[in-house]
């Protein structure tokens, strides 16, 4: 069996809800807070505002084989630029060559690519190559991809609802908090709003939001928050220490991801638990974040640090450190991985009740994990156990 065919499929920007929400997010820094509701949304995308709705916003990595069979993988945060990668760079590479052989087909990627990737869009169209190639192993053995992994280390997954975004009507954040926590989740995370440019009033504001979802949620819930990068070292040590009543989990990527030193620093001086890696990629990305004693929670994601091929050695990793990984996203690259690991307690999982970018990757295949009373369960079907969702692909596929 040979790799015979590699495309990437370019999926298109739907016109998202707007919604009264936003968050913390890596430019805050460079402006005035005072932005519109949607110029704070897009800041959370790399999209802008005015920008175009044809452009791309997903890209799916299908290949195939000389048996018949196909894989599937989803590229993060696609754009025309993973696509062309994948189509231009990365296919000649693996076209030809056995699927079963993944150490040497990702090594061949990341190294003849190296002068122009090491991270970020080059690692996403490896990963999405890498995720498919090990869906049709899977699929030529007749198993799910756990079980190629480790196997099942329990029969359902705990998940955290991914939801509470900042909002100016706290009792309306507060409903939907309950809202969604009465589906039977049994951990949330929120999202802060404020920064170092919005200054102590706002630090008072991100306090209100803690104890808002706190109150609304009890005491028996597990919550998280999520700065998306957008606070400073100084910044987020004394927010950090002034939510400490809150008994938050961890709080995640308070800093920008390449601040390895600001997070040990902030890290050292927290009582709360420190969680990132969202942005990071490969086993050498996280080698410098663990060894640093950054975090406590590893949250790489499989379509983001190569694959499953690398993910593999950043979960071995984090084990021999005692350090628990909690990826990033629940689509099917990272439920596998959670399943076959006993140091992965969680799953993260979207609400279904509105739409955005964090919930339309799931609508592009059918099998995709979904939470049911705060618990994943993963199908015994042959690979990651995913299908295209053709009705939705057809309808946003950029031609």
């Amino acid at each position: 069996m040979q790799i015979s065919k590699v495309e990437a499929i370019r999926i298109s920007e739907p016109q998202w809800e707007e919604l009264a929400w936003w968050c913390t997010a890596p430019t805050d820094v460079l402006g005035d807070r005072r932005r519109t509701l949607r110029e704070r949304q897009s800041g959370l995308f790399n999209r802008r505002p005015d920008g175009p709705k044809d452009e791309v916003f997903a890209v799916i990595v299908r290949v195939s084989t000389t048996d018949g069979l196909h894989g599937l993988g989803c590229i993060a945060l696609g754009s025309d630029a993973a696509a062309a990668i994948v189509e231009r760079h990365l296919a000649p590479l693996v076209l030809g060559a056995s699927p079963f052989d993944t150490e040497l087909l990702w090594e061949t990627m990341f190294r003849s690519t190296v002068n122009i990737g090491r991270r970020g869009v080059v690692l996403a169209a490896i990963s999405g190559i890498d995720i498919a190639i090990w869906d049709i192993l899977g699929k030529a053995l007749g198993q799910p991809v756990y079980n190629l992994l480790g196997g099942r280390t329990r029969s359902s997954i705990r998940a955290y609802l991914s939801s509470g975004y900042a909002m100016e009507d706290l009792d309306q954040l507060a409903e939907i908090a309950r809202r969604h926590m009465a589906t039977g989740f049994t951990a949330m995370k929120m999202r802060f709003g404020y920064g170092p440019l919005d200054g102590r009033a706002g630090m008072r504001k991100n306090v209100d939001l803690v104890r808002t979802f706190r109150e609304a949620v009890g005491d028996d819930v597990d919550l998280m928050g999520d700065a998306y990068m957008g606070w400073n070292r100084q910044y987020a040590i004394e927010m950090i220490r002034m939510l400490e009543d809150y008994n938050l989990a961890w709080v995640e990527e308070p800093l920008m991801p390449d601040d390895i030193d600001g997070y040990a620093a902030v890290k050292a001086a927290s009582r709360t638990a420190i969680a990132a890696g969202e942005h990071e990629a490969t086993r050498w990305g996280f080698r410098a974040l663990i060894q640093s004693k950054a975090v406590d929670y590893v949250q790489f994601d499989a379509n983001r640090v190569g694959g499953l091929t690398e993910a593999r050695k950043i979960i071995a990793l984090a084990a021999a450190h005692d350090l628990p990984c909690v990826p990033h996203g629940g689509n099917f690259h990272n439920a596998h991985l959670i399943m076959a690991n006993t140091h992965m307690p969680l799953i993260e999982m979207f609400p279904t009740d509105y739409r955005d970018g964090d919930t339309f990757i799931a609508e592009l295949f059918t099998g995709d994990p979904a939470a049911r009373d705060g618990q994943v369960t993963l199908s015994s079907r042959p690979g990651m156990g995913v299908e295209l969702n053709a009705d939705v692909v057809e309808r946003y596929k950029v031609r």
